[in-house]
């Protein structure tokens, strides 16, 4: 694939991560181009900030006579019903395609996202070298193309919040669970509050997105390390669960406690 070239140095803008601590997992990147990708293309480094496809990431393609099963199993199931309702133009679009990309890979324990850099830039170039919308499996997102670019490429920035997905899910009681899918992109852990009470709900989602940027960015939270945020309650507490096999996250993540 021509767009994919072996990276390689360049005068790209560098995107640091301020906090980085190494020992980390491994960021994990998982994509679905739809449509036809003209693979033959030369993606301009310059044009797209990006080196190509980074090393540990590997693209695989998919139509009618290669694994046509692997873009139906896309269009089924709740995230595709959802977007049959809330954006029906575009699922007509992305039903009607018969050929997919997949990116798929880790990258070893990065210090800066660069990584994440290249990979925006190659899916930006493949919405210009034909695909129509890119779905997002571990954030629950489908992207159209103005949409990916207003939101991701033309900020010309990490932006991590734009990448991870705080949902707010119905307990029982009343109250809601405030959790995360996404962070596995920056090889970090996602975040679950529960037992959230309206008054305290905007205050959560604020602290969501502050471990969203310090984790992205590199940082790390400590077992048993206490929040500190004048909005919430003293004694709050981060304790790490889970793993990559959870369904509500398919990640490990933090377990954020009252006190």
């Amino acid at each position: 694939m021509a767009a994919g070239s072996k990276t390689m140095e360049s005068s790209l803008p560098e995107w640091p991560r301020q906090h980085y601590v190494p020992g980390g997992k491994n960021p994990f990147l998982f994509y679905v181009v739809y449509g036809g990708v003209d693979t033959t293309k030369v993606l301009s480094r310059s044009t797209y900030r990006s080196n190509g496809i980074p090393d540990g990431i590997d693209v695989f393609g998919y139509g009618p006579d290669t694994h046509a099963e692997v873009l139906a199993s896309f269009r089924s199931g709740y995230l595709w019903d959802n977007l049959i309702v809330d954006d029906p133009n575009l699922a007509a679009i992305v039903g009607a395609q018969d050929s997919c990309l997949i990116l798929k890979g880790e990258i070893l324990d990065p210090p800066t996202l660069n990584y994440f850099r290249d990979v925006i830039g190659f899916l930006t170039f493949c919405f210009d070298a034909g695909g129509v919308a890119i779905y997002d499996p571990q954030m629950f997102k489908w992207w159209a193309p103005l949409d990916w670019r207003s939101h991701v490429f033309d900020i010309d920035r990490s932006a991590p919040r734009h990448h991870v997905v705080i949902l707010l899910s119905e307990e029982e009681d009343g109250t809601k669970w405030v959790h995360t899918r996404g962070m596995r992109k920056f090889g970090r852990p996602d975040l679950s509050i529960h037992k959230v009470a309206p008054h305290h709900q905007d205050a959560v989602v604020d602290l969501c997105n502050r471990f969203i940027e310090l984790l992205a960015f590199g940082g790390r939270i400590r077992d048993g390390q206490e929040v500190r945020l004048n909005s919430l309650p003293s004694g709050m507490k981060c304790f790490r669960r889970g793993s990559e096999e959870d369904p509500d996250f398919n990640n490990e993540h933090i377990e954020i406690v009252w006190p």
